[in-house]
């Protein structure tokens, strides 16, 4: 979907800086200037291959044991009604209906525009499925495939990472200013971040919450893809490059939803809309960067299983540049990131920082923060091995059709 010239005019105009040292706009410039080299390109040619392949049985497959293990964990009985509310279905199934009607993937079109990683991004977390520790929300459930652009090939044994903020915005391994109350404490944090090695399908699975927002971003999550990382025994990782950096986004409809829910709605930040996200605009002009869900219970806040397929540039391997460090001690943030830093050990452990540890600022310039509270939270619910050195309009992509409310027994 494509917004008329004056809408993303007044948008552009209008722009908040939504990161400490980020501005909104100049990574705007940044993708565009990107988009203008990629163009539009039909990867539907790709879901035909991978379902000729058996790989779309498998992950069907894949998907509905995933549900029942969602739904086991959660003591949801298993129910006569599934409730598809994607994007691409406003379907009721009951449970006689072919699981590969409800699981079933849409086209493989979705290639995001390899963007920067934001000034949040936090370098050695976790290798593992479960990201949620100690936050409340509603739990998310994810399935993540991703393939080759070029051979339309799944893409194997390559270290999927995901982070984003928590119900009231605030992103955890960053003490900077604006970042919740800038707790010097959150430095060490490592809530909702984490990364999954892809199987032989090239699918990553992870136990996380739907994200909160923060000013001037609508919900989402940000996805890197590290092809050859250095992986520690206590389950990190270092790399300072990647193959891809993208951010995944959600239905207008099911945001409003979600944030009308406990928890969600003390953030008192202002809310952007899908419609209102210049970078949500820009990931929907090559593709579909939203992600398929279905209700796992009667009600959103029973959960959600979502996945959504996308593309890589195998051969492509970029710099990345991370605000902070997770150490054996604990975080480090980096002292030449270029926007406020504050709280931490002030250094990094004996040795310096990793060979090879990026120290690139922050991109783009100019103020703005997240500014919402941030709840108690643990360490890492790995703690007895921290980690070494490793370092109001309903918008979605093309086509695409809006939810209806979960059907009820």
């Amino acid at each position: 979907m494509h917004l008329s010239s004056l809408l993303l005019g007044a948008i552009a105009a209008t722009a908040v800086s939504a990161h400490p040292g980020h501005d909104i706009r100049a990574e705007h410039a940044e993708r565009q200037a990107i988009l203008d080299l990629v163009g539009r390109s039909d990867y539907g040619r790709c879901a035909d291959k991978l379902k000729a392949r058996g790989v779309e049985a498998r992950a069907v497959a894949r998907r509905e044991e995933l549900a029942k293990k969602m739904m086991k964990k959660r003591n949801l009985e298993a129910r006569s009604i599934y409730a598809r509310g994607t994007h691409q279905s406003n379907s009721t199934f009951t449970l006689q209906t072919p699981v590969a009607d409800i699981f079933a993937s849409t086209d493989f079109c979705f290639l995001s525009p390899e963007v920067t990683e934001g000034p949040y991004y936090v370098a050695g977390e976790y290798i593992r499925e479960d990201i949620t520790e100690d936050q409340a929300g509603v739990d998310l459930a994810l399935d993540l495939q991703v393939y080759d652009v070029e051979t339309c090939e799944p893409v194997p044994n390559v270290y999927l990472e995901i982070w984003h903020c928590n119900t009231t915005g605030v992103y955890s391994g960053v003490s900077a200013g604006g970042n919740g109350n800038g707790d010097a404490s959150n430095l060490n944090a490592t809530f909702l971040r984490g990364l999954q090695q892809t199987d032989a399908d090239g699918i990553a699975q992870f136990e996380t919450l739907f994200p909160g927002h923060y000013t001037g971003r609508t919900n989402h999550i940000h996805v890197m893809v590290h092809v050859d990382p250095t992986v520690f025994p206590n389950n990190t990782i270092q790399s300072n490059t990647a193959s891809h950096v993208g951010q995944i986004y959600f239905d207008q409809d099911l945001i409003t939803e979600v944030e009308a829910e406990p928890v969600y709605n003390t953030n008192t930040q202002p809310h952007t809309l899908n419609a209102e996200d210049m970078l949500f605009q820009q990931g929907s002009q090559v593709g579909d960067p939203v992600v398929n869900y279905v209700y796992l219970g009667s009600a959103v806040s029973e959960g959600l299983l979502g996945w959504i397929g996308f593309g890589i540039n195998t051969t492509l391997a970029r710099t990345v540049s991370a605000a902070a460090t997770l150490y054996e001690s604990g975080g480090v943030a980096n002292p030449n990131a270029g926007g406020p830093g504050g709280g931490g050990p002030g250094g990094p452990p004996s040795g310096g920082f990793p060979s090879g540890f990026p120290t690139g600022g922050f991109p783009g310039g100019g103020g703005g923060f997240p500014t919402g509270v941030r709840p108690t939270a643990s360490a890492s619910s790995s703690s007895s091995a921290v980690a070494a050195p490793a370092s109001s309009a309903s918008v979605s992509a093309p086509a695409c059709k809006a939810k209806v409310p979960p059907a009820k027994n």
